[in-house]
């Protein structure tokens, strides 16, 4: 190969700027250019307005599926700042809607950033043909345009109204989409474990694409976990669960945070253990650990005191726990560190001894408080680990 068809300089590098860099690889901002990549963009929208209900300075979240291939997404807050000098500060409605924003989106415990990368509704803006937004406070209702990552009108008044709030709403660019469509399915998915993670939110989806088929669902669960357990369960097991739930709240400075945790053993197959930081699922990490040490901990200890388990009988070991195990672990914390750029692994090292302690005193608690049951538990599992 000859010298001049290696040769590469700083005529080679080709620089895109600003909105065009996203246009022209939109799946490293939303992860594909399919219903995912969709998905992923009604995310970063409905963020802020989720927010704003875990703030407590909104009751609810309306996100809704329009006839012309549109997504609108409404919360009743109290408005964005025009200019970004709100009671809450944060940028002004341009300034959110048409410059991006650096880093991986908000973290902490009260923050909720479901995009792929979260960097918030301007990479939608750009990767939208339009995009709308409607500012209702004060009294007053105020309304801009965009296209393409840009403003093409100004922030204009028209005329007054009667709550607060804001409404945005986008179509995606087909030239970048083309005729892939938003899965109400999957957003129905997404939006229910938040409801589930975040008890005191509430989120209605609607299906208005098909007329003589609307769909339409509300999310609300005040129980929490324990309600998401027994979502997971279903009804025609929850009859057959050997206990009660146990559920519990609990935070723990070692960890900068709070968890969650709710679960219970049904008489079924296999093992349905979900994990979530900071309410994005997750695969595994320190907290699924801590949970399956507290398990484990808790009742092998109880066996061998209640002479469940002879000195000769094999400990427990959490695959046969597992079995017919459905549980919900969630951690909430102050300064999250994953592992990978998809944060689907946490990191924290000491959320592991906290989950593991508190799961391990909550459940030697039941075991202790309910004897019958807490047999029927460790006698089921004792009797698998003796068949092996």
């Amino acid at each position: 190969m000859s010298e001049e068809a290696t040769r590469y300089d700083a005529s080679d590098i080709q620089v895109l700027e600003g909105w065009e860099a996203v246009r022209k690889r939109p799946g490293m901002y939303i992860g594909s250019t399919g219903e995912r990549g969709l998905r992923h963009m009604v995310f970063e929208v409905a963020d802020r307005a989720v927010n704003e209900v875990l703030d407590g300075r909104a009751a609810s979240v309306d996100v809704t599926l329009t006839p012309d291939s549109g997504v609108r997404v409404t919360d009743d807050g109290p408005g964005i700042a025009l200019d970004g000098k709100g009671a809450i500060g944060g940028p002004g409605l341009e300034a959110l809607l048409t410059r991006m924003r650096t880093g991986t989106g908000a973290e902490g415990r009260h923050n909720v950033t479901q995009g792929f990368c979260g960097m918030g509704p301007a990479v939608v803006n750009a990767l939208s043909r339009r995009m709308t937004a409607e500012v209702r406070c004060e009294g007053a209702r105020w309304v801009q345009e965009y296209a393409r990552g840009v403003a093409t009108t100004p922030i204009t008044g028209a005329g007054t109204a009667a709550e607060s709030g804001t409404t945005i709403a986008f179509w995606p660019d087909t030239d970048i989409f083309g005729a892939a469509e938003f899965s109400f399915d999957g957003l129905e998915e997404r939006f229910r474990e938040l409801a589930f993670l975040n008890r005191g939110l509430e989120i209605s989806l609607t299906d208005l694409r098909r007329p003589d088929e609307p769909r339409s669902v509300r999310l609300r669960f005040p129980d929490g976990a324990r309600d998401f357990v027994a979502f997971l369960d279903g009804r025609r097991t929850a009859a057959s669960a050997p206990m009660d739930t146990i559920a519990f709240e609990h935070e723990d400075p070692r960890m900068a945070g709070t968890m969650e945790v709710a679960f219970r053993w049904c008489d079924r197959p296999g093992e349905r253990v979900r994990t979530f930081a900071n309410s994005r699922p997750t695969v595994d990490g320190t907290h699924a650990a801590g949970f399956r040490d507290g398990m484990t901990a808790a009742i092998t200890a109880y066996a061998r005191e209640q002479e469940l388990l002879t000195a000769t009988d094999p400990g427990f070991d959490t695959e046969r726990i597992g079995e017919g195990l459905t549980a919900v672990v969630s951690v909430k914390l102050d300064r999250p560190e994953f592992k990978g750029s998809t944060r689907g692994v946490l990191g924290n090292a000491e959320v592991r001894d906290c989950v593991g302690q508190a799961v391990r005193d909550h459940l030697g608690r039941w075991l202790e408080e309910d004897p019958e049951r807490a047999s029927a538990v460790i006698d089921r599992i004792a009797r698998g680990v003796r068949r092996d």
